[in-house]
């Protein structure tokens, strides 16, 4: 399939995604702080206002409700580092699905509580999201549930992709570039592809952390790579290989892929909070740490910069290591 083609294949997909029969649509919002500080006009796609306070209940939706009635019956088993599965919970209990979720050992508490307060099965597998990965493929055809990946399908990027057509919807001025967190490229391939479809002068930059960074790893190596290993700080993201469907389009479309640190990470959680007076988990201030180190590097003004700001799913006793990070970063402004 040529680009154009690929691309309007998800354009398609993402129209016909009918995932507000359960997720909201966000507000995309001005963050009066970062603007002033950046020289640049900041917008923050709030995600993390959905009903499980991440992006992830959109793929998780559009994939549930496009499963045929046999499928459904079966029930569907997935593996998760705790957003997906509270959305393929939610979708689930919703549709009258039965769920398993298999999550890493490593999973924060409100992410396991998050998926067995919505009706779903919860399995603590493994010390990282690849073992449970693994763990889950392998309960699935023991089974016969039907596996949902948390960003490889083409139904979940579609449903991911629909942030995107939102973005455009909402903010019909100039826009100059989009930044995107990813782990494993569901989100970035969903909005990649309608952007570009629709607007190609729009950049697209993925940002992902420096513990995580296989979309950059994949890019350079101009083929799917798998990390040695995976930090798990920014718990949402901590993935070890691009998803196969997400790198067909995001190799056509990711005009570049920024990595942070952890601190950039606890830097641009308090940024949000002052601008906001919300908190978003380490993965959900990704994009806000890229626009950060965007505009420091490249010099650019006036231009017009969203953030996706993907999720809120953070214990509330580390936001002390947040905090305290924070307050030794002297650059924290």
């Amino acid at each position: 399939m040529n680009h154009h083609n690929l691309l309007e294949h998800y354009v398609k997909k993402i129209l016909a995604a009918p995932v507000y029969e359960l997720a909201v649509r966000t507000p995309l919002q001005p963050a009066p702080a970062l603007s002033q500080s950046l020289g640049n006009q900041i917008l923050l796609k709030r995600e993390d206002l959905q009903p499980t306070f991440s992006f992830k209940i959109r793929g998780a939706y559009n994939k549930l409700v496009n499963l045929s009635a046999a499928q459904k019956a079966r029930g569907v088993i997935t593996a998760s580092a705790g957003n997906h599965a509270q959305g393929v919970a939610l979708a689930a209990r919703e549709l009258n699905i039965e769920a398993t979720i298999v999550m890493p050992s490593t999973t924060p508490a409100l992410k396991v509580t998050g998926v067995r307060s919505r009706g779903a099965e919860a399995l603590l597998q493994g010390e990282s999201f690849p073992v449970a990965l693994a763990h889950a493929l392998q309960l699935a055809e023991q089974t016969g549930k039907t596996f949902v990946s948390p960003f490889d399908d083409p139904d979940v990027i579609a449903g991911q992709g629909t942030v995107a057509m939102e973005i455009l919807r909402q903010h019909q001025g100039p826009l100059d570039a989009i930044f995107v967190p990813v782990g494993g490229g569901g989100l970035i391939a969903g909005i990649a592809a309608y952007v570009k479809y629709l607007r190609p002068e729009v950049r697209i930059i993925g940002v992902e952390s420096e513990h995580s960074a296989c979309l950059y790893a994949a890019l350079k190596a101009d083929e799917r790579v798998v990390l040695p290993t995976v930090g798990t700080f920014a718990d949402g993201v901590a993935v070890a290989q691009i998803g196969a469907h997400c790198f067909e389009v995001c190799r056509v479309t990711v005009d570049e892929v920024l990595t942070v640190t952890n601190d950039e990470l606890c830097c641009a959680i308090k940024n949000i909070y002052d601008d906001t007076r919300s908190i978003t988990e380490p993965s959900g201030a990704l994009a806000v740490a890229g626009i950060k180190k965007y505009v420091a590097s490249t010099g650019v003004v006036g231009q017009t910069l969203v953030a996706i700001d993907s999720g809120a799913n953070i214990n509330f006793d580390s936001l002390r290591h947040v905090a305290e990070r924070a307050g030794l970063n002297e650059v924290c402004v």
